[in-house]
């Protein structure tokens, strides 16, 4: 996945001079929702262009890449910043390619925020190539204390398919691959899990970092941005004890996901154990037959009344693990995207999170 991101990063880094000076006067205009957001962390204000404040009277143009982003701009700013979500509801966030208006609408921005991690490699060519002296940044992974992204017990990791043609030829070439890589991580470090925003306290210090950021490029509207801030952080502090209180009166702590799982930070928070199908990021969605055994084989063991998918995804394994285990199927939506009926109803993340509370006291007890 790294290798091709880098080779998207750098086709994005090629295109975007000539991108940028075209302008957007012939390009079609990105979709725009009233909100509010801001960028600017101490790690971030390495790729900032300027700290230069916009226009005063303007409003602050915001643009995010996925939905929780979105949201807590959205919830810190209401009517008074233009906000953009670059990733459409119901789409993939782990293999979304900026359009030619994407990089357009990202450049002409005053704030850009984003995740960081294997999803956002193609953020980096953007971000050298952008001009515009009003540009900031916020990277949610810079907001908060980061873990490394584990593959447990049974989890199935990333597999390479090679066509049966020349298959000898391919291996050798997929060995050099895994030496490159495996080199390439060691220079690199440790891959940290990108899905920060699944722990509700983890989107508390995200949303009051991001309102100190955007109070500060719009002065003007410092004080509703801190009330709104303020209200929206009570909202995900009752998220946060409704989970509390469903873990800490369980019968069980441990939950099975037949699906990717992006639960690392939400399951740490709460002192929960798991299994899952997938990494987070993974792109593989067909299971091996050993992973659905070796999931179907811990639920029967540890008596496991729920098995968990996520939202938007391939459901043919938790189908298959609940009718030959009788354990009830449910969804624990982790909120990377949102679908565009529940978009365009204004659903939030508190909103989607919610039902996640009912799910896992079923789960645990």
């Amino acid at each position: 996945m790294r290798l091709k991101k880098c080779i998207l990063a750098g086709g994005i880094l090629l295109s975007t001079a000539v991108l940028f000076a075209c302008g957007n006067k012939n390009g079609k205009e990105t979709e725009t929702t009233t909100a509010a957001v801001t960028t600017d962390t101490e790690k971030s204000m390495e790729t900032e262009k300027s700290t230069d404040k916009p226009t005063e009277g303007k409003k602050l143009q915001i643009v995010t890449t996925n939905f929780p982003s979105y949201d807590f701009a959205r919830a810190i700013t209401k009517e008074d910043a233009d906000v953009t979500m670059l990733v459409k509801p119901g789409a993939e966030t782990h293999s979304f390619e900026p359009s030619p208006q994407d990089i357009i609408t990202i450049q002409n921005s005053d704030l850009f925020i984003y995740t960081g991690g294997d999803s956002d490699e193609w953020v980096d060519g953007i971000l050298e190539s952008v001009q515009n002296k009003n540009f900031h940044v916020f990277k949610m992974m810079d907001a908060v204390n980061l873990i490394e992204e584990e593959t447990v017990e049974g989890m199935q990791e990333e597999e390479h398919e090679h066509a049966d043609a020349d298959h000898g030829n391919e291996e050798a070439d997929h060995d050099h691959e895994k030496a490159d890589q495996a080199e390439e991580h060691e220079e690199e470090g440790p891959e940290m899990d990108e899905h920060v925003w699944t722990s509700p306290k983890n989107a508390i210090t995200i949303v009051e970092k991001l309102e100190e950021t955007l109070s500060g490029l719009d002065e003007s509207h410092k004080d509703s941005f801190k009330a709104n801030s303020e209200s929206y952080v009570k909202e995900l502090e009752e998220l946060d004890k409704s989970f509390k209180e469903v873990v800490d009166s369980g019968k069980r702590k441990e939950i099975i996901v037949a699906d990717r799982f992006p639960f690392a930070y939400f399951c740490k928070e709460y002192g929960l154990s798991y299994f899952a199908a997938f990494p987070g990021c993974s792109t593989d969605t067909q299971p091996s037959a050993a992973t659905i055994a070796f999931l179907t084989d811990k639920v029967k063991e540890d008596k496991i009344p729920v098995v968990f998918h996520i939202e938007m995804g391939n459901e043919d394994m938790v189908n298959a693990i609940s009718r030959d285990t009788g354990a009830k199927k449910m969804l624990l939506n982790s909120v990377h995207n949102v679908t565009d009926s529940d978009f365009k109803a204004g659903k939030t993340y508190v909103d989607l999170m919610k039902p996640n509370v009912d799910a896992l006291k079923e789960a645990l007890n």
